[in-house]
């Protein structure tokens, strides 16, 4: 059975690095997002690169902006279209009537021959 301590198994003096042992971290800015729902995220940048304007809200998922009396608004989500809404966006209706006739006159022949 084994002892209740919890420190088996280190080091004495092993615990986190310095600063000086970890070296000086990246300089970062932090930037604040609202999303339509009131939420308010915080994310931090490296100071090198240019923050985005959205932001995905983790509580909501809704997007989220920096201005927090106008934010972005909710995206609208386009409904699942099927291959045929797909076809039909593509094609008139007397074209798709057109392509049925050849195939069927192909089919025709290859089981007539």
């Amino acid at each position: 059975m084994a002892s209740g301590s919890a420190i088996r198994g280190t080091r004495v003096g092993s615990g986190p690095m310095s600063l000086a042992e970890r070296g000086q971290p990246a300089p970062r800015h932090r930037v604040h997002y609202w999303c339509a729902n009131g939420h308010e995220t915080e994310a931090a940048f490296s100071a090198e690169v240019l923050e985005p304007e959205t932001w995905d809200c983790p509580r909501c998922g809704l997007p989220a902006g920096q201005d927090r009396e106008h934010p972005p608004d909710r995206q609208r989500t386009e409904p699942y279209k099927t291959h045929l809404a797909y076809v039909k966006e593509r094609r008139s209706d007397a074209e798709g009537e057109l392509i049925l006739a050849e195939a069927l006159a192909r089919l025709r022949q290859r089981r007539a021959g």
